[in-house]
Parts: C-alpha cells; structure tokens; sequence
C-alpha cells in the first residue's frame, strides 16, 4: 500500500499583492451595485500532478526555481490545501521544510526544543527522551538556556535541524537543508539524513538544487517544470534529462543574449573565440578524449610587451576545469597594436559527455588585467552511445585498461584454472 497517493493534484494562486480591508469593502460595494471588478488572474503553481511512494523510497524532486517544488512539499505536509485534486498520506510526517520557522526569539533555546518539538507533532514525553540528543548534536549545551535572540543565525538552524530530524515519522519531507551551519556541521547533518534515509520503512522526499546530491541518495526521481510533472523514473534518467535541458538553455541563452563575464580595461577588445577542427573550421561539438581546438581573436589598442594570454574551459555553472597559458613559452612574443589570431591545441579533452564553456583573459607583463572573459562561448562534448547512461556520474572521461580474472570451478580442485582477460 503506498504511504502517499497524489492524484490530479492542482493548486492555483491569484496574482498580484492582497488588498487591504479599505479596497475589499470598496470593490463589495461595487458589486452590490451591479459593477464589474475585474478579477486579477490565477497562477497555476501546480497542474493536474499524479503519483505514488511507496514505502521506503528516496524520491528526488528536482527542477528550476518556480516549477512547484515547494509548493508540493507544502501539499503533501499539510501546511496548505489543494485547489482540486487529493492528496493521501498513510502514515506520520517529518516535515523539514522550513527549520527554525516556529522559534520564539524571546524564548530560550530550551523552551524552543519544546515548541519546535509539538509543532512538528511530538509528545512532552517524547520531548523529555530526546532532549539530551537533541542539544549534543546540535553543539548548543552552552547556549540552551540562552534567549534565541541571542543566538547567530547559524546557531539557530543547527537547533532546529536537530529538533527536526529526531522525529520518529514513516514520512520524512527535506526542502533544501542539508546545506545548514558551517562545513563541519554540514557532514554531520547529512550524515544524520544518511541513517535516516537507511531505514527501510521510511518514505524520504528530497527537494535540491544540487542535483549531484540527489543522484548519489535517491533511488527515484521527480522533475517538475511550470507545475507540471514533466519525469518520473530511475534517478539516473531524470536527472540526465534535467542536465540535458539545462544545458540546452544555457548555450541558447549565451548564443542569444550574450550571457558572457567580461572585466576589462579597455585597451583590448574581444572579437571572437570559437572550437575548430583539424581543417580550421568553426564546430560546435567535440568527441570525448578528442583534441579540442580553439581560435581566439582579439584587437589590442595600445602595444603589449610580452603578455600573458590564457585560454580555458568551465562548466556552466562556473567551475574551472582546465587553462593553458603563454606563460609556460620560454620566449613570450611581444603584441603590436591592431588585430592578433591565437590557437591553442589541448590534445586530448578529457571531459565526459556535456556541455561546456570558453574562457579568455590578457595580462601584461606585470600580471595587470587587460581582458577577462568567462561563458564567452558553449561547446558539447559527445560519447558513444553506449557510454550516455553513465555520463551524469562522472566528470572526466580517463581510458583504463581491464583485467578480469575468472576462475573455473571443476570437479578436482588441481583442476582449477584462471583466466585472463584484458579489454580497454
């Protein structure tokens, strides 16, 4: 029997800010005199949304901002109510969708481990077993009598994540808290979400933007888009899915409008990077382990003498990947004023499957920053298609030589053989 049942699920909002008491009495006035008033328009936050969990299952819903992640959460936690559709539930719920939502600044720490605690549904009595745990894994014996006014905003979180996880549920819901405290309390907290996720008879929705995260926990995954469920499946294909349209967005959003980030002096201008193949021409994708070749131009106004000129790649979500620089030449040449073609060859690009970013930047001599450019340009990196399904769980694609040892069991053990089998 499924511990959540969703069925047609919609949930509409009306746009626009509330009205205050004066404009509701006015615009009833209008009505009762036969005047229309127009109504603002609704916003479909979800849209007709149907599915089932099953009893211990670790569902990642993912998505952009805005495509009714939160707003699910708040369905299947009962903190609002669906416009149409059903929402079943069998079975007690952990809510972590707001930690710390239900603290009182004026009372302690310890008197806020009780609220906190009845709010989410636990007994005094359950309260007064956990307390102890409570207030060691959240580090705050010192400060627990302490007003929580007084408390940082990081301290705060701490307590009440602690509070939230303690909860003996057959439901656990988690909206963007595991990245709560500082690094170290960090580990320790998904650390906790790990035993919790372990226990088989617990239903566990994870809502994140990191989409790694939800790859290595969940054993399912949801993707929402504009309120409606656009996957549901194994965690491997969705996100795949989410990665490939995202990444499709991206370089059509660079190529549009541009989206590129440039410091710069003003004594050089950037005219083009682009990806070329063995023949010098423009191209848009590269194989995996291929070389990748790339083609800058740019315009010096002023002369340089013995610049630095850097080349590299990102990902789209900035992360440096790799950079070569004339700085490793033994002799830097000089750079006259006008325009100036530069080509550097990585001569094989490790990268695995995806979607990627060029980078430029000019120093001088001095290491003064003449042009610094990111996102300036996208370029995919393809693999076979046998290779596709493991992309998301990798970032370099580095060749490995098997060797497998198979050992044939047979009547005699004098008989037994191995045998060697080498692949690459």
């Amino acid at each position: 029997m499924p511990v959540i049942e969703v069925s047609h699920l919609t949930k509409e909002y009306r746009l626009g800010a509330l009205q205050g008491l004066k404009q509701t009495l006015l615009n009833a006035g209008a009505r009762l005199m036969g005047k229309d008033i127009p109504e603002r328009p609704m916003f479909k936050a979800l849209d007709d949304i149907s599915f089932s969990i099953e009893q211990g299952e670790v569902v990642g819903i993912i998505g952009h901002n805005g495509a009714g992640k939160s707003t699910l959460l708040k369905m299947l936690a009962r903190i609002s109510t669906p416009t149409r559709g059903s929402v079943k539930v069998n079975g007690r719920i952990a809510p972590l969708i707001e930690v710390g939502a239900g603290f009182v600044p004026d009372f302690t720490g310890r008197e806020n481990v009780y609220l906190n605690g009845a709010i989410l549904g636990m007994s005094k009595k359950e309260i007064d077993k956990k307390f102890d745990e409570i207030v060691d894994f959240a580090e705050m014996a010192e400060f627990i009598d302490t007003p929580v006014k007084r408390y940082s905003s990081g301290m705060q979180v701490k307590l009440a994540f602690a509070v939230a996880t303690s909860i003996e549920s057959e439901i656990l819901i988690v909206d963007e808290v595991l990245a709560v405290g500082d690094l170290a309390f960090q580990r320790k907290s998904f650390g906790r979400m790990m035993e919790l996720i372990r226990d088989k008879n617990r239903a566990v929705l994870i809502v994140s933007h990191n989409i790694r995260q939800i790859e290595r926990i969940c054993t399912r995954a949801f993707m929402l888009d504009h309120g409606h469920l656009a996957a549901d499946g194994s965690v491997s294909d969705v996100c795949e899915k989410f990665f490939s349209g995202s990444n499709e967005k991206i370089a059509q959003d660079t190529v549009k409008t541009s989206r590129a980030r440039v410091r710069a002096s003003g004594e050089a201008e950037f005219l083009s990077i682009h990806v070329v193949d063995k023949n010098n021409d423009p191209v848009d994708e590269i194989r995996v382990g291929a070389p990748l070749r790339v083609r800058v131009r740019f315009r010096l106004d002023v002369p340089l003498e013995k610049p630095e000129l850097i080349i590299g790649t990102h990902t789209t979500d900035f992360f440096y990947l790799t950079a070569s620089s004339t700085a490793v030449l033994d002799a830097r040449p000089d750079f006259e004023v006008g325009i100036h073609e530069v080509d550097v060859t990585f001569q094989q690009y490790p990268l695995a499957a995806g979607t990627y970013c060029l980078r430029f930047a000019i120093y001088d001599k001095d290491r003064r920053a003449i042009f610094i450019g990111d996102n300036l340009s996208t370029f995919k990196v393809t693999s076979p298609a046998y290779e596709a399904k493991e992309d998301s769980h990798r970032m370099l694609d580095i060749p490995a030589t098997w060797r497998i040892k198979e050992r044939q069991f047979h009547a005699h053990p004098e008989l037994n053989a191995q045998r060697a089998i080498r692949t690459s």
